[in-house]
């Protein structure tokens, strides 16, 4: 097996997404399930933008901004993720290009527009996405770079594509590909109701040894597994990978890996402002380590740090240096 090129490819949704602040009431008047994704049509995207107040608009993409993490920690990243020939496609390819990351997928010269995904942030932090899937669910098998996936040591999927047919094949020869060059795998469920969608084909993935590091919260845990108990849970999947790792908010994050578990608690945060990202940076910085061969304490530990980081302002993209962060905390 070569010396990989790249530390991280990730196959995902290329996203913008838009954010603003609004009340609880605001969410009931429009009919969102508050903390939760769903997927909307062209008709309620522009339904949900008209009601919006100022917004701000952000790259995005839970796949991307893992990356955007991992390359502010200092791993070298690849995106695969499609964008369509338009102003929110080359404002994605801008924003995830400057901060390190390479993203050599062409756009799509036809309908529909860029993903974009309209995020609503009540006061205490917590974010409702909204999101329109637009040209990132047409990502072909096609458009796979397979020499750059078999150069990376890790390929990290992201669940929220699973949904769509066509991207959906495309993963599933991206994890052949990788699984021939004898690279990692990594996967994140991203969602609970990507799972009631598809956590057959997901119990499958993981029955044939096809992940080998699953990035779940509890709740995405509980439903994978049927249990609702948290530990029940683990047991039920911790020996079909090589490691499991589950947050728990605000109580914190375990990783186990055969007979070895680590837990750390939530670094503390002076005020949650939005937690659009906590996941997906949580991810960012666990593999920063797990790249490096760190331990699965540090490995969290430099999760939790990455997500205290996100969470204390908006957007889904670090603000302050991860790498000074980090090095402070783990001394």
């Amino acid at each position: 097996m070569t010396k990989p090129t790249h530390d991280v490819i990730a196959i995902g949704n290329a996203i913008v997404d838009v954010l603003a602040p609004c009340e609880d009431a605001d969410i009931e008047r429009l009919g969102l399930a508050k903390g939760g994704m769903s997927l909307v049509d062209t008709d309620r995207a522009e339904e949900l933008y008209k009601a919006m107040g100022p917004a701000r608009e952000i790259s995005g993409g839970s796949a991307a901004n893992t990356l955007a993490g991992c390359a502010a920690l200092g791993l070298k990243c690849q995106f695969i993720g499609q964008v369509a020939d338009d102003q929110l496609g080359k404002v994605f390819r801008h924003d995830i290009e400057a901060v390190g990351v390479t993203f050599a997928t062409p756009a799509r010269d036809a309908e529909p527009p860029t993903a974009r995904c309209l995020i609503f942030v009540t006061p205490d932090g917590e974010r409702t996405m909204n999101t329109f899937l637009g040209a990132s669910q047409f990502l072909p098998a096609a458009a796979l770079d397979e020499s750059a996936i078999a150069d990376a040591a890790i390929l990290y999927l992201e669940g929220y594509l699973w949904d769509p047919e066509e991207p959906r094949s495309a993963m599933r020869r991206a994890i052949e590909v990788a699984r021939n060059a004898g690279r990692k795998v990594a996967f994140t469920a991203s969602e609970s109701f990507v799972i009631e969608r598809h956590g057959n084909d997901f119990r499958q993935l993981m029955a044939e040894g096809l992940i080998d590091i699953l990035f779940v919260n509890e709740h995405e845990l509980a439903t994978l597994t049927g249990e609702s108990d948290f530990e029940a849970g683990i047991a039920a999947v911790k020996d079909k990978l090589q490691v499991l790792v589950a947050t728990r908010s605000a109580a914190g994050a375990v990783a186990v890996a055969g007979d070895e578990r680590a837990e750390v608690p939530a670094e503390p945060v002076e005020k949650v402002v939005d937690t659009t990202g906590a996941g997906d940076l949580f991810a960012a910085g666990f593999l920063s380590g797990h790249a490096r061969g760190a331990g699965l304490e540090e490995c969290l530990t430099r999760g939790a740090v990455a997500a205290a980081e996100i969470i204390s302002h908006w957007g889904p993209r670090p603000e302050a240096d991860l790498k000074k962060l980090v090095a402070a905390r783990l001394g």
